[in-house]
């Protein structure tokens, strides 16, 4: 019904488009003033506005100008590609010989050159593992786990669940038992496919998992597979064998519709069980078409896959780069090493997430800083000079490049041409300087609920701080949240709950028709969570986070993601929690100190200590955070309210295994909460001492 709904609004636009906008109300919204369709070529915007319905007259529904009176939900220039099945199809037609898959990993377990599987050998592979579960009598819309991290098996089992309409279940590696135990039950997953570091985990726990009929494990040695309890129901075998059973008796491929599930992706959320997240073939294939307007990849890329594949923004990026032939190089599985996978496959696409590139950044500036001198004034000459070219829109010397920049490129292969940042916001400072440094850069922002992208930055555009304008294929409208003071009638510019609507919404969340309820609404919309603003030309910004609002005492609602990011800036703080209640009127933060960093100071200091944790308890080192972060607040005009004003210092990291993180690596507040129990309280009582003491005074 929303989808019809959806395409009468759609005609509807198309026959008044030639109508001027309507005039902008008492007290100046500015969305009248950005262009209509018809308009829009007389103009820069990168974004179009339309009415949701005519008869409301009011014009706050936003599209691509890529395409503005028609949502994308196929690739243009291959509308016959409807399902996973189909895009792989294509890509082993057209690029059959070129290179696909790479791994430095041999068989024995050491690591050399890159090796490469084409997408031809790849197709035979999907053939003989789809093949080798039904042989197994695997039926028909079966849930497939897959519980490992990213390796080339991964592509093709997932290739294989699309040729054979399995349904594929990512379980992420980092998830604890418990949470892996839930999603099998919850989804019926009849085949684990794992490997040894993560079978026994799986075996531990086999017989509370009664639907799990096969566990395939990816490079185990047939000669040393463990056996099964007496009392669980199911086999256990190596992908080799598996592969092997399928090549020799080839089944004919059993081809989705669009409409049906291609996957089931499991967000973790930051409190409760994961919810199941259900997505559809046509989904998938709207979301990358959509996107595929805006950026292009070609047969000579070479793309690195580190982030995890069981995430949506990693999985939409698998399914854009096979469109176009791009050569997948995988990383050996360990963080550390990845800038020296980077130097040995020399990428020219690298998606990221802005922990790393802080990191990348955080490196070469102190290299910069430690090297003094002429070469210091060499950085600084070059960076000011690209910085001002950029800004003006003028070319660059190429001198700068020859002179600075290329060794810098130099660290990540020599080769980018193109880099992407999502999951979480990139500092505008960071951003300008892997611009400056490495070239375009994009950020984007997008959800697994929307099948990955919401909204990128347009090649070119040279504005930064935002997330630049809808995909193609959906349209974004803004709601009030009259409790947090965000509405369409703000000034400068209007703000509100970000909701997206189109092909890459999600089917539901899997078995809870009640929280699905809860995120879309009667006419399709899907409200994110997340309150943006429009920039002019139609560029869409975070600015804060529905979700985790607290009251403090005197009232006041605090958005402690938002507070967060702000002090992530800080150069003392590797993580940051924000913490406040309606108890108290003022925020407390917990810090995960950046141990180098703060050594420093120290060392700058003349003060001495014997390890981290000591100094993380000395009070001179609280206070110089405190300080710092007091500094950045004001930078960024945090409210009064909103900065912290008890820092308590930590030298443990928030982490997967202390149960601190998701597996996104998002704050688990209420975990926190609890694990920080006596540190917080601790700086509260602190805070009331001093209220009381200033009293006297």
């Amino acid at each position: 019904m929303a989808r019809q709904e959806q395409e009468q609004d759609t005609m509807g636009a198309a026959h008044v488009r030639h109508q001027p906008p309507p005039p902008p109300p008492a007290g100046g919204c500015g969305l009248a003033a950005n262009p209509v369709a018809a308009e829009y070529a007389h103009e820069q915007g990168y974004s179009v506005v339309l009415p949701e319905k005519l008869q409301t007259g009011k014009w706050n529904v936003y599209r691509s100008a890529h395409s503005p009176l028609r949502l994308i939900n196929k690739f243009p220039d291959n509308p016959e590609i409807g399902t996973l099945h189909d895009n792989f199809v294509y890509a082993v037609e057209t690029f059959r010989d070129c290179r696909y898959l790479g791994t430095r990993i041999s068989p024995d377990g050491t690591v050399g050159d890159y090796k490469w599987m084409t997408y031809g050998e790849a197709s035979t592979s999907r053939t003989a593992i789809g093949s080798g579960l039904i042989f197994h009598g695997i039926p028909e819309g079966a849930r497939i786990g897959l519980y490992f991290i990213n390796r080339p098996e991964w592509i093709i089992l997932d290739h294989a669940c699309a040729a054979y309409s399995y349904v594929s279940v990512p379980l992420y590696d980092t998830l604890g038992p418990d949470a892996v135990q839930f999603i099998v039950n919850h989804a019926t997953v009849e085949v684990i496919f794992c490997v040894p570091q993560t079978l026994s985990a799986i075996l531990s726990f086999i017989t509370q998992m009664p639907c799990v009929r096969l566990i395939v494990v990816v490079g185990g040695d047939d000669s040393n597979m463990p056996t099964v309890p007496a009392t669980a129901e199911c086999k256990i075998m190596t992908y080799n064998r598996l592969h092997n059973e399928g090549r020799m008796s080839p089944q004919t491929f059993r081809p989705p519709k669009p409409e049906d599930i291609a996957t089931i992706c499991y967000t973790s959320g930051t409190t409760g069980t994961p919810k199941g997240a259900v997505l559809s073939h046509e989904n998938l294939i709207a979301n990358v078409a959509g996107s595929s307007l805006g950026v292009k990849f070609y047969p000579s890329d070479v793309y690195i896959s580190y982030l995890p594949l069981a995430h949506i923004y990693e999985r939409a990026n698998q399914v854009a780069l096979l469109h176009y032939g791009v050569s997948i190089g995988f990383y050996q599985g360990d963080n550390l090493k990845l800038m020296d996978d980077l130097a040995a496959l020399r990428p020219t696409i690298f998606a990221s997430v802005p922990r790393l590139y802080n990191r990348i950044y955080a490196a070469i500036t102190n290299a910069v800083k430690e090297s003094g001198g002429l070469r210091e004034r060499l950085y600084h000459t070059a960076y000011n000079a690209k910085r001002h070219a950029m800004i003006n829109g003028t070319n660059p010397s190429p001198m700068w490049d020859k002179l600075v920049f290329n060794k810098i490129k130099a660290r990540l292969g020599g080769r980018m041409r193109l880099m992407t940042s999502g999951a979480s916001p990139l500092s505008p400072d960071v951003m300008e300087f892997l611009r400056i440094c490495f070239g375009e850069v994009l950020e984007g922002y997008g959800m697994t609920e929307t099948s990955c992208v919401i909204s990128t930055m347009n090649i070119g555009d040279r504005s930064i701080g935002h997330v630049g304008s809808p995909n193609p294929s959906c349209e974004v409208k803004l709601v009030d949240v009259p409790e947090m003071n965000y509405t369409s009638e703000d000034q400068p510019y209007p703000r509100g709950e970000i909701c997206v609507r189109g092909p890459i919404i999600f089917c539901g969340y899997y078995k809870d028709e009640v929280q699905t309820r809860e995120v879309i609404d009667e006419d399709g919309w899907l409200h994110t969570g997340d309150i943006g603003l429009w920039l002019p030309g139609g560029r869409l910004k975070i600015i804060d986070r529905k979700k985790n609002i607290f009251k403090l005492a005197q009232g006041e609602y605090i958005a402690p993601e938002k507070i967060e990011n702000v002090y992530a800036k800080c150069k003392f703080i590797a993580q940051c929690f924000i913490y406040g209640d309606s108890f108290n009127s003022f925020l407390v933060a917990i810090v995960a100190v950046e141990p180098e960093v703060l050594k420093a100071w120290a060392a700058s200091e003349g003060i001495e200590y014997e390890d981290l944790r000591q100094l993380c308890a000395d009070p001179r080192a609280r206070a110089a955070v405190l300080t710092d972060m007091d500094s950045i607040g004001k930078e960024a005009q945090l409210r009064g309210f909103e900065f912290a004003k008890a820092v308590a210092l930590v030298a443990e990291p928030f982490t997967l295994d202390n149960g601190l993180l998701t597996p996104t690596f998002k704050v688990k507040r209420q975990q926190a909460k609890a694990y920080f129990a006596k540190e917080i309280s601790d700086m509260y009582a602190q805070l009331r001492e001093t209220e009381v003491a200033r009293s006297k005074l």
